[in-house]
Order: structure tokens, then C-alpha cells, then sequence
């Protein structure tokens, strides 16, 4: 893991250390040696294996594997600097002027470089630190000894703070983990809070305040129309220089291999070691996102293969990698596609071949992670496949989240009267399911949800909750769309939480719907989409610390800055209708020369459904043993029963929601890996100073207060 943390506080020499003067010799100001507060027993507090970049009143770490190149301070005097952690388009210039521009107020135009980073500004006694829009990189805050205490990972705050666990939240992750409103700016950990998506944390003084950066479509005005070329050349242009911007960064040699083993080849010596291969690749799944980015990694000027003298040696071919799950059947045509784009000779290509090792919950160890998501469970599955990456490696994350039409957009079409542009996207919903009735289902529902106030809608879900109405569970492309088309609905794990845990989510949405300021002021489809691109780049960073390789950085372009605001002006009557993602990454490969590709491509990929029961089946026993006495029971948020009958009847092949139950098993994991750690984030400190330092206390109210 790697993450920034830093503190502000009330006031200058309050925690202790010097305040910085002047520039020295060496570059540095007086005072950055220190940057810490005096510990118990007289050490100086600071995070464990942490680089300072500057230091006290307001001091700021960097800790973890950081690359040279990733880390970037510039200042422009003794106290307005600016420090940059990520790959950044950006020049050292381009930073100075956007510090400059920063010290009078303005923060959009510091998330508008290519590449994904996180911005630290200091002006004096105030400090901004940028989140990006997805919520790939975000940025946590909590009180701290008179002032503010920030970070992009919530368990260095809560090692801090000595921090229980919310309970609060994590029944929400469960019951409702696609409604901003239940989790609102929640973490596991109670007293850390999270920045939102597309805003920044401004802290003065220690006083903190949470500040927009972006732009949001307004509920009362139609957006103005938008040339549906001109939006996707820009989409076009934004995914080039994302892209770019990693091929123009210094190329990484991992740890050099210390020698060889008898009967081992140098990639399964590689391999069997955890490093992976010097130079640049991607994944090739066959699909368009990661096809897209493979090509257009191996086609841009840059020399995005191999460092030359490592490898092949050729110092020009992108290693692209495919994973071929031997357990499960029908992707075969996805892996000819792939095998078609690989015969491209910048391209060298590696299949992974994938047994029931690699099986979702195959294997249940795994490194603590900063918070629970799903893709625990799958974590051994993805290392797989990285083992054999490149130390810099693409993926195709977010592209279904950024390009795609979420089901409720079809609400905004008829709020902006645009009814002819549904007739597309129904009709396709109409020929996959073969039932006459699925126009009038689809407009039906569609029309009640443009009719629905946001707080209409979340007192709705908050009401089904508390009375267990969850219904069946959506079958097929219509049932998933027709569940979609609300403001909220309940997450796939609700149907197995406890009545008690179920009434405090069902309060927390109340006092939600009931707060000041209330709804979004945003349409609802416009809405849905950005939670669920906010919970699909949480769950990446999840599965980016769970299935990490030493030395491996993975980039997901898709989830930058730039990538999403392009997305974002894309015309809803383009994206809602078929085939719309294939056109718009057709149109990106045919502005950057590509244009031979295999036919088929283009075609909907098939899921993980058949993978995960397979999975599930394998893994019976284990699961059933994790939930004899399970930590989320003693919480109070399940009946271990219960959850030991649901993984039984899924095991056996019963249609029951596989990824609700991907949410519990994970959420059990991360407990037990939490619970069981030593040590904590930083030094300066006694050996209990940690999170959840008490373990996990038994629930004895049925509902708490919500947050005021």
C-alpha cells in the first residue's frame, strides 16, 4: 500500500517540532527534519517507513514504495508548495503556474492534468488536498488533537484516533452499498470521514471544509445538447493522453532476480518470486476495454514494450496478457479475439492459464486491505494473472462505468421529453427477453421514476428495508433494468442481515432524506451512475492492495480525471443506445491509426456467474467453518445460521444473489484479517495505540441515532 498523510494544526508549534524559516543548503527549509508531534515516550511521531516531503506546523508524508518519479514537490517559497503523488502529465512549469493559480482560490484546474494523482497544495496555514472524481484516489479526514489529520487511506487516521469500528456503516456497505445517501461520507472506522467524489479538503488552521471542484447536472435545467462527434473525439483525446502520460514516464526494472533455480526458466523463476516483467503491458481479455488500451499502448510513439535488455530484449513489444479460466466454458470466442489482437507485432503474447487454484474463494488468506470490498474473495484469481504482468500494466477498469448508459437514464430522457431515443434500447430489452410486454414494463417504470422525488425514493428503500421487501431477484437484462429504475434500491445482501441491522440503515436513510438541503439536485440517471462508478473504482484500489505484486503499478486510464469528464458530455442519447460503448472505443482505436480488428469484436462479454458457483462449491466447507462463529454476527449484523444456509443452497445450485453473498464473505475476511493484525501505522507510539483496539464489543440497541 501506499498512501499521503499529513495534519493541520491550530496552530503554529502546537504538536511540537520547529516551524520551517528558510531554505538550506540541501534544498530543504528548517523544520522539515521534524513534522512530527512529541510521543509518549518522547519520540516523534510519524508514520512507519514514511519520506517526508515537508514538515511541521502542517507536516506531510509520503509512505509506502513510492517510485522516484511519482513523488514531485515544487515550491514557490517557504511556505506555498505544492506536492503531486501518481503518474501526472503535468511538467514541473505546469505545476508552479497551477500552485500560483491555486493560491487565489481556484482547484478544478488542478485535477485536470493527464494520468491519475492526488494534489497537496500549502498556501501559508492553509492546505487543499484534491480528490479525484471517481473515487479511485480518495482522501480521508479526522480531528485530531485540536486540528484536522488527513490521508488517502482511512487506517493510518484510525490507527491514530485508536478508532472503533462504525457499525452504522458497515450494515450499510451490506444493505445498500449503491446509495450515497446510507453511507454518506462514512468509512469502517468511526470518527474518519471521506471526502466525496470531485471534491477537495481545504483545512486551515486545523478547521476543515469540503469544497466542490466540479461541476454537477442540474435537476431544474437541461444540460444544452452536445455534438455526439465532438464529445467523442474529446473522449478520444482524453484516453490518448491518459495514456500517454504513462508511456512518458521513466520506465521501472523490478528487483533484480537474485539467481537461478534448478529446473525453473527465468518467467517461472519470475513468477514464483512475485515480480513481474520489466517494461510495459496490459491485459487482453478479448473484451474493448482492455483491447482498447492494449493497442493503443502498443501503437502510440513512446517505446511501450520491454526496457531494452530485459525480457525479449527488443526494447519495442507490450506484453498482453490473457487469462483463460479452464474451469469454466464460453469465452472461447473472447480468447480467438484476443489471440487476433495479439498476432499484432508490437504485441507479445502470455496466456495465463487459470485451474480450480484460481477459483473465487480458492483461496481465503490475504493481506489486510484499508476497507472491505467484494473483490476479496477473487483476490488469488487477479494475482494470477498480474504475477505474469508487466511492472507497469494497463487494465480496463471503469469502462463500462464511464461509457455505459446506466437502466435509470432512461428517467432522464423523458424529464428532457427526448421519448424517440428510448425506442432503440427498449427494443433491444424486448428482443433479449422475447415478451411483447417488456415496452409498456420499461416506459412504465422509466415514467414513475422521472415522477419521483429524490427524497420520495430514498424514504422508499428506507421503508422496504424495514420491512424485509426486497422481492425476487432480477433475472435476465429486463428484471436487472426494471430494479434499476428507482433512486435507490437495497444491495444484494440486505435479505440476510438481522431485523435490528436492517431498522438502524432504514434510520440512517431517513435522516438522511430529512436533512438539510436535501436530494441531490442532480436527474436520477445521472445520479445512480456516478454511485455506481464511486463503488466500482473502491472496490479496484481493494482489489489494487489485495492482489498486489512487489513492484507492479497497475493503471486503470478509464478512472482518470480527464477520462471521466469526457465521458461525462457524452449525449444520453448516445449512450442509451446498443452498442454505444463499442462505437465510442471503435472511433478512440480509429483516431490513433487502428483500424484491423477481428471480427466479432465489439460483442458483450459473458460474467463471472458460472466462476463464482464453481468457486462456491469448492470452497463449501471452508465458508461454512468461517461462519461457525462469525465477527459480523457478534456485531449484530447476521445470524451465522443463516448465511451457513444461504452458502449451502448456493453451493448446490439454488438462484440466489452470488455477489450478496461475495459481500459478506469478504466483509468477514476483513474483519478477521483486521482483528488479528500487530502493530500499527505509526511510531511515537505505545503498541495498543491502533484501530478497533478493544475488538469488536456485541450490539445490544436495535438502532442508533443517525448523524446529525
Amino acid at each position: 500500500m501506499r498512501w499521503l498523510v499529513g495534519w493541520s494544526s491550530t496552530a503554529a508549534g502546537a504538536l511540537g517540532g520547529a516551524v520551517g524559516t528558510g531554505p538550506r543548503d540541501d534544498g530543504r527549509y528548517d523544520g522539515d527534519t521534524y513534522g512530527g508531534h512529541i510521543g509518549y515516550d518522547g519520540e516523534s511521531l510519524q508514520p512507519v517507513g514514511s519520506q517526508l516531503l515537508w514538515g511541521d506546523p502542517d507536516p506531510l508524508w509520503a509512505v509506502g514504495d513510492w517510485r522516484p518519479d511519482e513523488v514531485r514537490v515544487v515550491r514557490a517559497d517557504a511556505r506555498t508548495r505544492i506536492a503531486v503523488l501518481g503518474i501526472c502529465g503535468a511538467s514541473d512549469e505546469q505545476l508552479r503556474v497551477g500552485l500560483f493559480a491555486a493560491r487565489g482560490g481556484a482547484l478544478r484546474h488542478l485535477t485536470a492534468w493527464p494520468g491519475s494523482y492526488t494534489a497537496v497544495v500549502q498556501v501559508g496555514r492553509r492546505i487543499t488536498v484534491c480528490g479525484d472524481l471517481a473515487g479511485a484516489r480518495p482522501v480521508f479526514h479526522t480531528p485530531w488533537a485540536g486540528g484536522t489529520a488527513y490521508a488517502t487511506a482511512a487506517l493510518p487516521l484510525a490507527d491514530l484516533i485508536e478508532a472503533n469500528l462504525d457499525f452504522g456503516h458497515l450494515a450499510a456497505l451490506l444493505a445498500a452499498p449503491d446509495v450515497p445517501a446510507a453511507l454518506h461520507d462514512s468509512t469502517p472506522y468511526d470518527g474518519v470521514r471521506r471526502v466525496p467524489p470531485g471534491h477537495a479538503l481545504i483545512l486551515r488552521a486545523g478547521a476543515r471544509e469540503i469544497a466542490g471542484y466540479d461541476p454537477v447536472a442540474s435537476l431544474a435545467v437541461a444540460a444544452p445538447p452536445a455534438d455526439p462527434d465532438s464529445a467523442v473525439d474529446a473522449v478520444r483525446d482524453a484516453l490518448v493522453d491518459a495514456v500517454r502520460a504513462r508511456l512518458s514516464a521513466p520506465r521501472h526494472v523490478p528487483d533484480i532476480d537474485p539467481g537461478p533455480v534448478p529446473g525453473m526458466g527465468p518467467a517461472e523463476r519470475r513468477a514464483a518470486r512475485g515480480m513481474p516483467v520489466p517494461g510495459i503491458g496490459a491485459d487482453l481479455s478479448g473484451g474493448l476495454a482492455s483491447g482498447t488500451l492494449a493497442l493503443l499502448a502498443a501503437g502510440l510513439p513512446g517505446r511501450p514494450g520491454t526496457v531494452l535488455g530485459h525480457g525479449t530484449g527488443a526494447g519495442e513489444r507490450l506484453l498482453a496478457v490473457t487469462f483463460n479460466d479452464l474451469t469454466t466454458r464460453g469465452r472461447e470466442e473472447e480468447l480467438q479475439r484476443a489471440g487476433a489482437l495479439a498476432a499484432n507485432p508490437r504485441l507479445h503474447h502470455v496466456v495465463v492459464a487459470g485451474g480450480e487454484e484460481t477459483l473465487p474463494y480458492a483461496d481465503l488468506d490475504g493481506p489486510l486491505t484499508d476497507e472491505p470490498g467484494p473483490s476479496l474473495v477473487a483476490a488469488a484469481r487477479h494475482r494470477a494473472r498480474l504475477a505474469a504482468g508487466s511492472a507497469d500494466h494497463f487494465t480496463g477498469y471503469g469502462a463500462r462505468q464511464v461509457l455505459d448508459a446506466h437502466p435509470a437514464r432512461l428517467a432522464d430522457l423523458l424529464m428532457d421529453r427526448k421519448r424517440r431515443h428510448l425506442v432503440r434500447p427498449v427494443a433491444a430489452l424486448t428482443k433479449a427477453d422475447g415478451s411483447v410486454l417488456v415496452p409498456a414494463r420499461v416506459y412504465g417504470a422509466a415514467r414513475r421514476l422521472a415522477r419521483t422525488p429524490y427524497r420520495a425514493g430514498v424514504e422508499n428503500l428506507a421503508d422496504r428495508l424495514l420491512h424485509r421487501s426486497f422481492g425476487d431477484d432480477p433475472g435476465g437484462a429486463v428484471g436487472a433494468s426494471l430494479a434499476a429504475l428507482t433512486w435507490a434500491g437495497p444491495g444484494p445482501a440486505a435479505r440476510w442481515l438481522t431485523g435490528e441491522a436492517l431498522a438502524e440503515v432504514s434510520v440512517l436513510l431517513h435522516s438522511s432524506a430529512h436533512r438539510a438541503g436535501i436530494g441531490p439536485g442532480q436527474r436520477p440517471g445521472d445520479y445512480r451512475a456516478r454511485a455506481a462508478l464511486t463503488r466500482h473504482a473502491a472496490d479496484l484500489r481493494i482489489l489494487e492492495q489485495a492482489a498486489e505484486i512487489r513492484s507492479q503499478r497497475l493503471h486503470a486510464p478509464f478512472l482518470d480525471n480527464q477520462v471521466v469528464r469526457a465521458c461525462r458530455l457524452l449525449p444520453e442519447t448516445l449512450r442509451v443506445q446498443p452498442g454505444a460503448r463499442a462505437s465510442i472505443l471503435r472511433t478512440v482505436l480509429k483516431g490513433a491509426g487502428i483500424t484491423d480488428l477481428p471480427p466479432g469484436w465489439g460483442a458483450p462479454g459473458h460474467g463471472t456467474t458460472t466462476a463464482a458457483r464453481a468457486g462456491l462449491r469448492m470452497a463449501t466447507d471452508p465458508l461454512l467453518t468461517l461462519f461457525d462463529a462469525p465477527l459480523l454476527a457478534e456485531a449484530g449484523l447476521i445470524e451465522a445460521r443463516v448465511v451457513r444456509k444461504a452458502v449451502r443452497a448456493a453451493a448446490s445450485g439454488e438462484p440466489l444473489p452470488l455477489d450478496g453473498l461475495a459481500d459478506l464473505i469478504s466483509l468477514e475476511l476483513w474483519l478477521r484479517r483486521l482483528l488479528s493484525r500487530r502493530g500499527t501505522c505509526w511510531t511515537g507510539t505505545p503498541a495498543r495505540t491502533r484501530a478497533v483496539p478493544a475488538g469488536i464489543a456485541p450490539q445490544r440497541r436495535a438502532v442508533s441515532p443517525g448523524p446529525a
